[in-house]
């Protein structure tokens, strides 16, 4: 079953604010560090410290983040985002289609070294990625 989590953006925050979230709510907490990740390549010196992705982990409670700005930075609305994580590409093809009608994809979907995403802004405003994972099916 598809689920739908918050995922935050914190242009620079990232482990700072995660491990804060930690101490209030408990759980397990992951990091990606760009120059570990194999998208390492893909960004500039200055970036390579910076989080990818994070994970807050308490049972059904999962919480995202990143310090990754899309290309118009950080403005009111873009700080928070809603997640899918898909159970089958088929589903994120759906999903990502039907959500991007009338809004504006900003980045198509692609392969991505954990699986394949995709984001973009819906008619409404709201900001989605939507992702599907390879390996696990999800």
């Amino acid at each position: 079953m598809a689920q739908i989590n918050a995922y935050l953006t914190f242009a620079g925050k990232c482990r700072e604010a995660m491990t804060f979230y930690r101490e209030c709510l408990g759980g397990e907490l992951e990091f990606i560090v760009i120059e570990d990740s194999p998208m390492a390549g893909h960004f500039p010196a200055e970036l390579q410290k910076s989080i990818l992705h994070s994970s807050l982990a308490k049972g059904n409670l999962i919480l995202l983040a990143t310090d990754m700005t899309g290309p118009d930075g950080m403005v009111k609305g873009n700080n928070v985002s809603l997640s899918v994580t898909c159970d089958s590409e088929a589903e994120m093809n759906d999903y990502f289609s039907a959500l991007s009608a009338g809004g504006k994809v900003t980045y198509p979907l692609e392969d991505f070294f954990a699986g394949r995403m995709g984001s973009l802004v819906d008619k409404f405003g709201m900001y989605w990625s939507v992702y599907y994972d390879k390996k696990s099916g999800q």
